[in-house]
């Protein structure tokens, strides 16, 4: 298939459901998503905290170990350390990462942005693992891209690895939860957290695409690996692997749908 012998690579902080990624790869076949793990000095949803495990020090390092590893592309898998700092500093984020890897870069935060286009979503419910004031920097993140959220859910947790022991039944239950009749999709925005072994369960008990921080992760890192070619539809990984990767090549512009360029 089209998609054979690609490879992104991943930054991901810490330890806590890294899991998912060989478990996508297994799912997908035929593309390769090495993860390198960075430099957590706290493990802790807090800006401050954040802050540390998104800097530009401790992402180049890791970006240089997947140059070296031969990837075609890299994400910056961690949704609060991208969003905490803003917009355009998750941008300048990505042009670092970017630059140290060698390769097109983007982060979780901008890939939700990118698959909310693609399926042309615009109003959106967050299920969000963060305490609020973390989250609420997810939402003004989401407004810069022209993207409304009507519905916010926070269930507190301050650490990545308490985060990492949900399971299934307890994700099911968090996100059916949180949905908002008004919304078109719902967003569950931590790295953290497994999903992808029941993305089409959640999918189905909600009735519309359920956007998981792993799962676009994957999603944008092999959209920007394969090129202007695009991803071919694929079954088993939600809405999102099921539909032609309709956007632009580089990571999302601020307030402008660009699905359809």
């Amino acid at each position: 298939m089209p998609q054979n012998g690609l490879t992104a690579g991943f930054l991901y902080p810490g330890y806590s459901a890294e899991d998912d990624y060989p478990a996508i790869e297994l799912a997908l076949g035929g593309v390769r998503l090495p993860v390198v793990h960075t430099l957590m000095r706290e493990d802790a949803h807090r800006v401050d905290a954040l802050l540390d495990v998104g800097g530009a020090d401790v992402l180049s390092e890791g970006a240089r170990v997947l140059r070296d590893m031969g990837v075609q592309s890299a994400v910056w898998a961690c949704t609060s350390g991208s969003f905490v700092f803003g917009w355009d500093g998750a941008a300048r984020q990505v042009e670092g990462v970017a630059a140290a890897a060698g390769v097109p870069a983007s982060s979780t935060s901008f890939a939700f942005v990118n698959a909310a286009r693609a399926l042309g979503v615009t109003r959106v419910a967050i299920a969000a693992t963060y305490p609020a004031d973390v989250a609420e920097r997810f939402v003004a993140f989401l407004g810069e891209a022209g993207i409304e959220v009507v519905a916010l859910s926070c269930r507190g947790i301050i650490t990545a690895a308490e985060v990492g022991t949900l399971g299934r039944d307890e994700v099911l239950a968090f996100v059916a939860a949180n949905d908002h009749p008004e919304a078109e999709a719902v967003l569950v925005p931590d790295t953290a957290l497994h999903t992808v072994s029941w993305l089409d369960e959640l999918e189905a008990r909600v009735g519309k695409p359920v956007l998981t921080a792993n799962q676009v992760s994957v999603w944008e890192g092999l959209r920007l690996a394969s090129g202007p070619g695009g991803l071919p539809p694929r079954t088993g990984l939600g809405r999102l692997f099921a539909v032609p990767a309709a956007v632009p090549a580089g990571v999302a512009e601020r307030g402008r749908d660009t699905s359809q360029l």
